[in-house]
């Protein structure tokens, strides 16, 4: 995907609805010194392009009862080239399409190095991620191993990207 050019007020637009994405076209526009009209034309052509990729509230975990945060490392079987050409689904794809019904995974990546993906994983306490993980995680047909990690202080937590 293409970079889009961006010049100073776009930045200024940009770090202003990180903070807040709810503030109105008039709000906006003050804060970056220009008349609504093209504040506007502005924000519609970053969320055309793609720059906005959306609008959201974001969530307290703990205030609606998901006090642990787990980060887990999956490392999928391999299938060799030949059982691929034989017209078998990839690992990789039917583990992706699978992570995307997994109500406790709030992100997934693909990874470089030793594990194949990496999971971030929001549970109501031990007993659900334990159950997340022996009756969803672990038996879906292409995780081979899998290490887990428990964050114990959120130290920073941010949506905003920098803007340089």
């Amino acid at each position: 995907m293409a970079r889009v050019p961006l010049d100073k007020t776009d930045r200024k637009i940009l770090a202003i609805l990180q903070t807040d994405g709810r503030l109105s076209n008039q709000e906006v526009a003050e804060r970056v010194s220009l008349s609504p009209s093209p504040c506007l034309r502005r924000i519609k052509r970053l969320e055309e392009s793609g720059v906005i990729r959306q609008y959201v509230a974001l969530l307290a975990p703990e205030r609606i009862g998901l006090g642990l945060l787990a980060y887990v490392n999956v490392r999928l079987e391999k299938h060799s080239d030949a059982a691929g050409a034989a017209g078998s689904r990839s690992p990789r794809g039917d583990f992706a399409a699978s992570v995307d019904h997994w109500p406790e995974v709030v992100a997934c990546y693909a990874m470089t190095g030793e594990m194949d993906y990496l999971l971030r994983v929001h549970v109501e306490d031990m007993e659900h991620f334990s159950r997340f993980m022996m009756e969803t995680l672990l038996r879906h047909a292409a995780v081979l191993d899998v290490k887990s990690s428990f964050a114990l202080q959120r130290v920073k937590d941010t949506t905003a990207l920098p803007l340089v």
